[in-house]
């Protein structure tokens, strides 16, 4: 992908101050999905990245739910399968979960339990990484089922939240916004 047009997309990704709360300086991707030429070059650069930082690939997970908007392509692309981590209660079947803690109590994230199986190469598919809490649930869960976290993929990542220090696995952001 050239520069230009990776500049391109970094320059629609909006921010929105104080929200969802105040203080927060919030940057939302869904402005690139209204360019849809934008949005192909910003997965394309995904799955270029995807096969140049990995070997194998088994399956592709993605966060709920922005994580979706970019885990089904690139899993169609890899031609491996996709598996959505969800909130709980969310997913029918047996799962398996983690609980992780939030700025304000503990959320629970899932997924089916015969979705992986030991020795599986995932990349984790999300948005952001803010605090990372999400993301290292995600890493919890997935090698609670004996498989291996090859790579975390993320859109956009806020390096003044330290989010990567609480990441327990190789991770790549397209765009890095250091501004608070």
């Amino acid at each position: 992908m050239d520069a230009a047009t990776l500049n391109e997309i970094r320059d629609e990704i909006r921010g929105y101050p104080d929200f969802p709360k105040k203080g927060i300086l919030f940057r939302d991707i869904f402005s690139v999905l209204r360019k849809p030429a934008l949005f192909e070059a910003l997965l394309e650069s995904m799955l270029a990245e995807i096969k140049k930082k990995t070997t194998t690939v088994n399956a592709v997970t993605a966060l709920e739910s922005r994580g979706f908007l970019f885990g089904p392509y690139l899993a169609m692309k890899l031609n491996v399968p996709f598996i959505p981590l969800r909130k709980k209660g969310k997913l029918p079947g047996e799962c398996v979960q983690t609980t992780y803690a939030l700025e304000y109590g503990h959320d629970v994230l899932e997924m089916q339990k015969d979705a992986l199986k030991a020795g599986d190469n995932v990349v984790i598919v999300d948005d952001l990484l803010a605090t990372g809490g999400t993301m290292n649930a995600a890493i919890k869960l997935i090698r609670s089922t004996q498989a291996e976290v090859v790579l975390c993929m993320v859109a956009i990542e806020l390096p003044y939240l330290k989010g990567r220090s609480r990441v327990d696995a190789q991770c790549h952001t397209m765009f890095q916004f250091d501004d608070e």
